[in-house]
């Protein structure tokens, strides 16, 4: 990819072969980020389950804690964020765009939740699912 490239959607920057949020230089070439395509594809790398009876009763403290997670981790890396987050019967599944990412959330929340934390990753598809309950 040349370089500088920026991505329309997002505004992250190709330069020093990463992408990088820095001003947009004047001469960058346009081109969509990798972040940004598994979104528009809905094609996650990460997809993070979390469940149970604490789960339940810390809802709100435990999806602040992934935000913040997230949104610390997103400034540093551009590649790495939240797609999207579903609730469905007592369980919160979360995809992100990229691995790294979901294994830290998973982490994140077991670090400060305790609880069973469950890694499953698959290396011919470059795709991990955590699950955490408690």
């Amino acid at each position: 990819m040349p370089e500088p490239t920026v991505c329309p959607q997002c505004r992250a920057v190709f330069h020093k072969g990463r992408w990088q949020w820095i001003e947009v230089p004047a001469s960058a070439n346009p081109h969509t980020c990798p972040a940004c395509q598994r979104i528009h594809d809905a094609y996650p790398a990460g997809y993070i389950t979390l469940k149970g009876d604490f789960f339940k009763a810390h809802h709100n403290e435990i999806l602040q804690l992934v935000q913040n997670f997230e949104k610390t981790k997103k400034s540093q890396h551009p590649l790495q964020r939240i797609i999207a987050m579903e609730e469905q019967e007592g369980e919160l599944l979360i995809t992100t765009t990229d691995i790294h990412l979901a294994r830290g959330l998973g982490e994140a929340v077991h670090n400060a939740c305790q609880g069973n934390l469950e890694l499953q990753y698959n290396q011919d598809e470059n795709l991990l699912r955590v699950y955490w309950s408690r």
